[in-house]
């Protein structure tokens, strides 16, 4: 950036700052209102619970450094899983750029069919494909929106497609907010190229630049009110010894935008008291439940060369299921492989030879958080009957396809088993593994402060504005009103351009 990032932890003594417009957030949604608001000559303060961490520092980290700065909790929140649903490991990040630091860079607009929902059953008639290609433009256009090359493909994302077609559907190429990638295979660990244009890059220093403030380790607790009309917030600074809460924060503001995400942004209302008139505060989570396949060849794959996720198949949508390419780090992919001890260790040794992908499953919303009794909410997830059903199928679907490229070996994602030839998969009925033996994953929370068009049956109106309260604004996935199929990040962009330039045309109320 060529700013500067103030630091919450350094600070000494209470904290009191005043502007038009504070920001909870600094990911995604959030850095996207702060500099639209900024560039409009607005006073902002953005504020960011996790650290600053510079291209210069994390272009250096290994995964396991990564996950230690930058991703929340280690990268091991999850979402307890209730019946016959697996418990749920959903990665976010908790840092300056927040979960955009961690993506796979994977931009896919909103689906139309899923707009077309929005219209025609919630009544959400300002979000049809017209309407938000602007926005789409003008996003695409800030974080280099390109297509992957197939010259990026790797070697373990070609013998998928290889297998794909033999099967009789083809996988289409990604497309990533990316200017010069070269193929590392780090993205979800922070590009150390600085060739992802996640926002700590795209998009803040141009806020920075236009004035805004973005201010690192502050844990905003709650809203301040004035009646009904929101005017600031409140915390604490994370200036303590390990991070713990420290001195006071009090920042007023004539407009609060809230932007701390769909695990986050419910609990400060909660917090704070606002939004409960719905019930659905804190509901509706949908959290795309992601399975992965890995599979053994003779020859080396070395899968880490090239990009990280290059393809995708919405062939089966129709199903609830979009296949997605990924590779991750050799050192995490090893610590995936089965096994204990020598096993694992022998097992490990080939992971040249090994390749990965993975699926997403397209869920109805069967996730629910709660206050947890720290600064973390309580997060419970139950798949619905077709979500589940889903399942199996999706992970069939991968293996078969890698066994048509010719894989030797197919390592499943259930929770201790070895791997699998051909025969071995044909006699297992995946239907009848349980829910708590399966590895799931997600990195796509939405949902819990949904968007509609009655104060009844939703959290924020069609613009963001929570319900029944002046200047308080949600912009981030909580508000996305059901789940998308498709990776969120350039939907959660978009719709967060479209309410800052609302924002931009109405002053505050007095």
């Amino acid at each position: 950036m060529t700013g500067v990032v103030s630091s919450g932890r350094d600070h000494v003594g209470d904290l009191s700052l005043d502007c038009d417009t504070v920001v909870v957030g600094s990911g995604a949604a959030g850095a996207v209102v702060a500099t639209e608001l900024a560039l409009a000559g607005e006073h902002v303060i953005v504020l960011e619970e996790g650290p600053y961490v510079p291209l210069a520092e994390y272009r250096r980290f290994r995964p396991s450094e990564s996950m230690r700065h930058i991703w929340r909790d280690g990268a091991l929140t999850v979402a307890i899983g209730l019946g016959d649903t697996p418990a749920i490991n959903v990665t976010m990040g908790r840092v300056i750029g927040g979960s955009s630091m961690l993506t796979g860079g994977v931009c896919f607009r909103t689906p139309e069919h899923i707009l077309d929902t929005w219209q025609d059953e919630r009544g959400l008639t300002q979000y049809s494909p017209k309407s938000l290609e602007p926005y789409f433009e003008h996003v695409e256009r800030a974080i280099h929106v390109e297509e992957v090359p197939v010259s990026m493909r790797s070697r373990s994302t070609a013998l998928f497609v290889e297998g794909a077609k033999k099967l009789g559907y083809e996988p289409k190429s990604m497309r990533r907010n990316t200017r010069g990638c070269n193929g590392c295979g780090r993205c979800n660990f922070g590009c150390p190229e600085g060739a992802k244009m996640s926002v700590d890059l795209s998009y803040l220093p141009r806020a920075i630049d236009a004035h805004a403030q973005v201010w690192s380790h502050c844990w905003v607790s709650k809203i301040r009110m004035q009646g009904r009309k929101a005017v600031g917030v409140e915390g604490r600074l994370l200036n303590r010894a390990g991070g713990e809460k420290g001195d006071p924060l009090v920042v007023r503001a004539r407009r609060v935008v809230v932007a701390a995400g769909a695990w986050h942004s419910p609990l400060l209302l909660m917090r704070t008291g606002l939004g409960g008139r719905s019930g659905q505060i804190g509901r509706n989570m949908t959290l795309h439940p992601g399975f992965r396949v890995i599979a053994r060849f003779d020859d080396p794959v070395r899968g880490w060369q090239g990009a990280l996720q290059s393809v995708f198949s919405d062939a089966f949508e129709d199903r609830g299921i979009t296949l997605t390419g990924l590779f991750v780090p050799p050192g995490v992919l090893g610590a995936t492989t089965p096994g204990v001890g020598i096993e694992h260790t022998d097992q490990a040794q080939h992971i040249d030879k090994l390749a990965i992908f993975g699926g997403i499953v397209h869920d109805e919303g069967g996730g629910r958080l709660f206050r947890g009794p720290g600064r973390e909410p309580i997060a419970f997830y139950r798949m619905a009957r077709k979500d589940r059903a889903a399942v199996p199928e999706l992970i069939r679907i991968m293996s078969e396809t890698f066994l048509a490229a010719g894989a030797k070996e197919i390592f499943l994602p259930i929770l201790g088993a070895r791997g699998v030839d051909a025969d071995g998969l044909r006699r297992m009925d995946l239907r009848r593994i349980p829910g708590r033996s399966l590895e799931c994953s997600s990195q796509h929370p939405l949902g819990t402060c949904r968007m509609g068009v009655s104060p009844h049956e939703s959290v924020v109106d069609p613009d963001g504005r929570v319900w029944d309260v002046d200047n308080l604004f949600i912009a981030d996935g909580s508000i996305v009103p059901t789940s998308l199929g498709v990776n969120p990040q350039l939907s959660i962009m978009a719709i967060a351009t479209r309410l800052a330039w609302n924002m931009r045309q109405e002053r505050p109320k007095d």
